[in-house]
């Protein structure tokens, strides 16, 4: 499966008007220029995820469920210090659904917003509490955040 993906920095609290959120604990397994193997528990769900390595906004995007009690371990067991903690809330806008993540922990104060497209040529209506474009900064990526 392809993921499309692009990301920026907030700029106002505009966005949270309503918005709920699920708390997001993930951990990396394996972090290399080929690809990253990430467990996440998402509230009471998890998953393991593989993504490849970003060619433009794409890259290749694999997830599958896992027991919760599994993903806890392996983030308590596996992950040492490349963890990421934060809170994802979805807003939905001009038809599209972004994703804004509200970081805690060591990254308290960073909020990025994500939005997934169809094709990279995909147009879209940016909302207006939207900053700084972070797509391809690797910087910004959790994987980096995380190390």
């Amino acid at each position: 499966m392809k993921e499309i993906e692009r990301k920026f920095l907030v700029a106002s609290n505009a966005w949270r008007a309503g918005a709920r959120g699920t708390r997001y604990r993930q951990g990396y397994l394996s972090i290399s220029k080929i690809c990253v193997v990430r467990v996440r528990t998402m509230g009471r769900r998890a998953a393991l995820t593989i993504k490849g390595a970003s060619k433009g906004m794409t890259r290749d995007e694999y997830e599958y469920a896992v027991p919760l009690k599994d993903a806890n371990e392996m983030l308590d067991r596996l992950c040492g210090e490349r963890i990421v903690d934060k809170t994802r809330y979805e807003i939905r806008f001009k038809g599209h659904t972004w994703e804004v993540d509200v970081f805690h922990g060591r990254h308290r104060g960073l909020v990025i917003a994500e939005i997934e497209l169809k094709s990279e040529a995909e147009r879209f209506e940016k909302p207006a509490w939207l900053g700084r474009e972070v797509t391809g900064q690797r910087r910004y990526d959790n994987s980096a955040l995380a190390s």
